[in-house]
């Protein structure tokens, strides 16, 4: 008998959509695989399997590694596998969530979402509500009396950012939250006026007529609040040349926890920031380059 996997390949279905803002989408999915699904972290990472270049669907099979026999298949017929968030699971209704950006028919994902309609199948690797240990792929783990928190993203993680203020919501004592958030419009900027314990700045870059990080940069380096604590002043380690930035926070200390998530440039300058210039420890903060400008946002 094959072991227990702590990710496992579902079948669903597109139940609904709804627009959430002028950039943001989110799409939930039904069907009985979803009873099997689950979500450790308001960050867990997922992959969404699109059509093909040729236009065909996914349809690997559950036996086995989805990748290895994703691997064995000829370019224009294997799956198009992008990263997403899963935004909320309900294993007991069969029903999960995904929020898309939105910039229209160019990439495969928003393609797919704008042209989804409902009983609409898709598959999708996600972690096993099986399995019983905690599945991994995410980074958001802050000590649980922690009493100071730093969530930074744009668009493609703000559906995660509204997860980790709806985890820390329901915590009897929440800890301080500062969270600068980075959106294409106006209209993006939504009410999360009952998080009343995050002190939130919303930054849209057509209103500041800004590209892509410029707003968010500017934002930290003028209103950021680092306490005394977490600062240590250790020397910087620099990313190598095309490094893909991924550092997860390990510290032992409870006070303080931050979480950085954006664009790959902007994220190495929030890092040489906030480490190299105001000197906060490394262990402190996970920075994690969720895409990279020149291929836009899926």
């Amino acid at each position: 008998m094959a072991a227990v996997q702590g990710y496992r390949l579902f079948n669903v279905v597109l139940a609904r959509k709804q627009v959430l803002s002028p950039s943001m989408l989110c799409c939930v999915f039904s069907g009985e695989d979803v009873r099997h699904m689950k979500m450790d972290a308001p960050d867990q990472r997922i992959k969404l399997l699109f059509p093909s270049l040729n236009g065909t669907p996914a349809a690997l099979s559950a036996e086995g590694s989805w990748w290895e026999q994703a691997k064995a298949m000829d370019a224009e017929v294997r799956p198009i596998a992008r990263t997403y968030t899963v935004r909320s699971v309900n294993a007991d209704a069969g029903e999960m969530e995904v929020e898309f950006v939105m910039h229209g028919t160019e990439g495969p994902a928003s393609a797919w979402a704008v042209a989804a309609e409902p009983g609409d199948g898709l598959q999708i690797v996600a972690p096993n509500r099986d399995y019983s240990e905690d599945s991994g792929g995410y980074e958001w783990n802050p000590h649980p009396l922690a009493e100071r928190a730093l969530v930074i993203a744009d668009e493609t993680a703000l559906p995660a950012a509204k997860g980790i203020l709806e985890q820390l919501a329901l915590r009897d004592t929440p800890p301080q939250v500062q969270v600068f958030l980075e959106v294409p419009k106006r209209g993006d900027c939504v009410d999360l006026s009952q998080f009343a314990f995050a002190e939130i700045h919303w930054l849209a870059r057509d209103e500041k007529g800004a590209s892509y990080g410029e707003a968010l940069l500017d934002a930290v380096q003028r209103h950021v609040k680092l306490p005394e604590y977490a600062l240590t002043q250790q020397a910087l380690r620099e990313e190598g040349e095309g490094e893909i930035l991924w550092d997860r926070a390990a510290s032992e200390d409870t006070r303080f926890h931050g979480w950085v998530a954006a664009e790959s440039r902007s994220v190495k300058h929030l890092r040489r920031y906030l480490i190299g210039e105001c000197g906060l420890s490394q262990e402190s903060i996970s920075f994690m380059a969720y895409w990279s400008r020149g291929r836009r946002p899926q």
